[in-house]
This record gives structure tokens, C-alpha cells and sequence, in this order.
């Protein structure tokens, strides 16, 4: 089972806002392939609030605490590769945050889900009679071509997912290091405290604010 390094020190890793989004995000994305046969109304409310989630975590990758930003955990193909080579050993993670490889899982993941809202927004059904709320936007063939886009992109997004939790597995199990944990908690032990910088409060509201707005802009069909 995971442990705690000797030595180390408890550390808060997560925000409130990442971890928020993240099960969120989870509940979301679950719900909206629950009701994407038989409950497309719910299906398109659930997909708006994907939209504010998507928009608040791209948001908060930039203007939020160190270990949320992007430029804290994506590395380029060298540091890639070197933490690759690594990956194998028995030993528990000690990278405070993302390492090189769940870096590009949620690059990937969060590329996806952009590919899965924009289609959504465009996309028609095979009787014109439902769209989602930019269709105006689009001729009918570009509808249904964008909502073929749509199902195929949520096939790739179901196998990025399957891989994520393939290794929070193998990190639990192969190198003891608890990832779900500090996802809930927002805790977790490190050798050292890293002493990650916290985003002000200011910009948390302002997130909000703004990702609330745009989606709400977007789901009027730009309308005011």
C-alpha cells in the first residue's frame, strides 16, 4: 500500500478550484453520455456546464496557483523522455504535481474535451430538429459532419480516460503513490515542501465570473 516517505512532510498540492473541476468535470462528462440517447435537453444543459468547466481550468492554468498552471508541469520531449526512463522503478513518485507523462495526459484530455464541446455547439440531428445552440451558425451537411466529429471524439476521449485511470492504478500499485488522495484532500506527502505559491481570491472570482459568462453568452447562441 502507498506510504509516506520517511521524512517527508505533508504538503497541500491541490487547490479547491482544480479539484472541484476535476470531479466535476467526472460527474459531467459521465452524466452527459447517460443522457446523450434518450435526454438530449439534459444532454445539452450538461454539456454548457462542460463548457464553464473547460473554460474556467484552460482560465485558471494561467492565472491560477503554481501547482494549476501550466507552465509549472508541462515539460518539453527531453524531460519527457528522462522521467520515461524512469517510470518503471519500483520506487514512490516524488514530483510535486504533475510529472512529464500526466502532463501530457491532461494536455491530451483537456485538448479532447475542446474538440468535444466546439462540435457539440455546431452539431444537428439527422431531423434538424435538434442542434446545439451555435447550429444557426453552420449549414445543415457541416451540422451533421461536426456531430459525426462529436462521436468520434468522445470515443478518443473514452480511451484517454480508460488510460488515465489505467495509471492511477499503476501508481497505486506498482510505486505506491496514492494520486486519488491529494485529488480529494488536496494533501499529499513530499520529501520536501515545495512551497507552492496559492492564486489570490480575486482571481478565483474573476474565473468564475468570466467562464460563468461565456458559457451563458454561448448557450444564448451568441445572442445577448
Amino acid at each position: 500500500m502507498p506510504q509516506a516517505p520517511p521524512g517527508g512532510v505533508k504538503v497541500r498540492l491541490w487547490d479547491g478550484p482544480v479539484r472541484i473541476v476535476h470531479w466535476l468535470l467526472v460527474a459531467l462528462i459521465g452524466f452527459s453520455w447517460w443522457a446523450s440517447e434518450d435526454h438530449l435537453d439534459w444532454h445539452q444543459w450538461s454539456g454548457y456546464g462542460v463548457v464553464g468547466l473547460l473554460l474556467f481550468r484552460i482560465y485558471w492554468g494561467f492565472a491560477g496557483g503554481e501547482a494549476a498552471r501550466f507552465a509549472s508541469f508541462v515539460r518539453g520531449p527531453r524531460a519527457t523522455l528522462a522521467y520515461l526512463k524512469t517510470v518503471t522503478a519500483r520506487t514512490p513518485s516524488t514530483t510535486a504535481g504533475h510529472n512529464p507523462l500526466g502532463a501530457l495526459s491532461i494536455l491530451a484530455l483537456l485538448g479532447l474535451l475542446v474538440v468535444q464541446v466546439i462540435t457539440g455547439l455546431f452539431a444537428v440531428d439527422v431531423d434538424a430538429y435538434q442542434g446545439g445552440p451555435l447550429s444557426h451558425l453552420v449549414s445543415f451537411d457541416q451540422g451533421r459532419r461536426l456531430a459525426e466529429l462529436h462521436d468520434l471524439s468522445f470515443h478518443g476521449l473514452q480511451a484517454l480516460v480508460a488510460l488515465h485511470v489505467a495509471a492511477v492504478v499503476f501508481y497505486l500499485v506498482w510505486k505506491r503513490t496514492n494520486l486519488i488522495g491529494p485529488m480529494i484532500t488536496g494533501l499529499r506527502w513530499l520529501p520536501v515542501d515545495p512551497g507552492l505559491a496559492r492564486a489570490p481570491l480575486w482571481r478565483l472570482a474573476l474565473g468564475v465570473a468570466l467562464a460563468g459568462a461565456i458559457a451563458w453568452f454561448i448557450s444564448k447562441g451568441l445572442r445577448l
